[in-house]
């Protein structure tokens, strides 16, 4: 058999950091990656009944920040927002509602039913129809960068009817997706 020069040369050794150091640069890289995809796309978890029966009590959320860096909120966009109501047990909540109302335009509830700039507003979203004493007659108009929001579940939410718009810079960003319970995983659509 032939042998080559080359073959009796050394072999060049690669310089390879230890195996602790590449464990250690792996935890690093995942942690970083973790922080940034939460400060991008938070996650939410529903706890009450105001959102049903879109959202259930448990249901996980995967919320964009990036889609109003980009562009406006618009009606029907489900939003994660922070607390209007200053008490002192709500402050640092985040609550889940619906976009109903745009800046500028004047939201009234007559009949139990939302009008929106005196146009009925199509609903096929709701739990049921909102009784009286959720729903008595009353007027809003929205300044600018103002939103009117209100659960789907008109008649156990705490909402714009009692805490007034919402201002924009209030808006943590719109709820795109939903990952727990395994059977309902899904896009959210608006």
């Amino acid at each position: 058999m032939f042998r080559s020069h080359i073959d009796e040369l050394p072999r060049p050794r690669l310089d390879t950091p230890g195996f602790l150091l590449e464990i250690i640069s792996t935890v690093v890289f995942v942690v970083a990656v973790t922080v940034l995809f939460d400060l991008a796309i938070p996650r939410s978890l529903v706890d009450g009944h105001s959102m049903e029966p879109t959202f259930y009590e448990s249901d996980r959320l995967v919320v964009s920040r990036v889609h109003y860096l980009l562009g406006q909120p618009g009606r029907g966009d489900i939003v994660v927002f922070n607390s209007l109501v200053p008490s002192e047990a709500e402050r640092g909540i985040m609550l889940i509602k619906r976009i109903v109302g745009l800046p500028g335009e004047t939201v009234e509830i007559r009949e139990q039913r939302v009008h929106i700039n005196g146009e009925p507003l199509d609903e096929s979203y709701i739990k049921e129809a909102c009784r009286i004493q959720r729903c008595s007659d009353q007027s809003w108009t929205l300044g600018a960068d103002q939103y009117f929001v209100m659960g789907d579940n008109r008649n156990n939410s705490r909402d714009s009817r009692r805490f007034n718009a919402v201002p924009l810079q209030k808006i943590v960003g719109q709820v795109i997706f939903r990952y727990w319970p395994y059977t309902s995983i899904g896009i959210i659509p608006n």
